[in-house]
């Protein structure tokens, strides 16, 4: 059975559709922006951390994610992903045992997806382009960690917005070497031939090492064109505001003493 979306889609390749069918359609998407904007109002700047939903806990991959996000969060930063399972879930769980403030932005779809037990908020999403987007509005840092299509396209299309300037030269970590080695090879062969410049291999680090990842976006939110916090603005109780805090972890609280 065909989704909403689906349904739009389809409409909307058919040709031109009447004039309250597209405000409807641009009516829901704005619904979605706005939904996610008083959510997460009071989050302050997070780090995002995209990776695959595919990977099980006992995974390296899991393990690495989650140990990366338990790290990024003794920072001060919230931690947001994708909100689903495999290392999405790792970056969460990882936030949650530093006392990080753990946050989803969740897609929904007919399969795979569903939102972790590691969140202390979250909204749920229609629209990959607003989850991209929403995703990108809150993070002070991305860390790309191994993933399939969707990983490589929030990847692209972080690193373009940041290289053509339509967005701040915020720092970008793509971790796991091995899985990635071809992705390098290509970014590499690309600056060769001159679709992109030799100085665009610096807009983002490449390495497996925990420390190395603090430290590059440490240094980079404490540096010259790093982080100016502004001003911590009161919520407003008329339109129903409040402080997001971190919630304990309940779920496994010693989990840690495993890794």
């Amino acid at each position: 059975m065909a989704s909403v979306i689906e349904k739009d889609e389809r409409s909307f390749l058919s040709g031109p559709r009447a004039r309250w069918k597209e405000f409807m359609y641009t009516f829901r998407v704005v619904q979605q922006f706005l939904k996610a904007f008083r959510v997460f109002h009071f989050i302050g700047p997070s780090i995002t951390i995209f990776g695959s939903a595919r990977f099980p806990e006992d995974h390296p991959y899991y393990i690495l994610t989650r140990e990366v996000a338990r790290e990024l969060a003794k920072l001060g930063f919230s931690t947001m992903t994708g909100g689903g399972p495999g290392l999405m879930e790792a970056a969460n769980r990882g936030a949650k045992e530093a006392g990080g403030l753990s946050i989803g932005c969740n897609i929904v779809l007919p399969h795979e997806q569903k939102s972790n037990d590691y969140l202390d908020i979250y909204v749920n999403i229609q629209h990959f382009f607003v989850r991209k987007e929403i995703l990108r509005k809150y993070s002070f840092a991305f860390v790309v960690m191994p993933g399939g299509f969707g990983t490589l396209d929030e990847f692209f299309e972080t690193i373009t917005l940041i290289q053509t300037r339509k967005m701040e030269h915020f720092p970008v970590v793509i971790m796991g070497r091995e899985y990635h080695k071809e992705l390098i090879d290509h970014i590499q062969n690309m600056a060769e031939r001159g679709t992109i410049k030799q100085e665009d291999l610096d807009l983002f680090l490449f390495t497996d090492d925990v420390t190395e990842v603090v430290k590059f976006i440490h240094d980079f939110a404490i540096g010259s064109r790093g982080l100016h916090l502004r001003k911590n603005y009161k919520p407003i109780w008329i339109l129903g505001e409040k402080k997001v805090k971190a919630k304990p972890d309940t779920l496994q609280q010693n989990d840690v003493a495993s890794l």
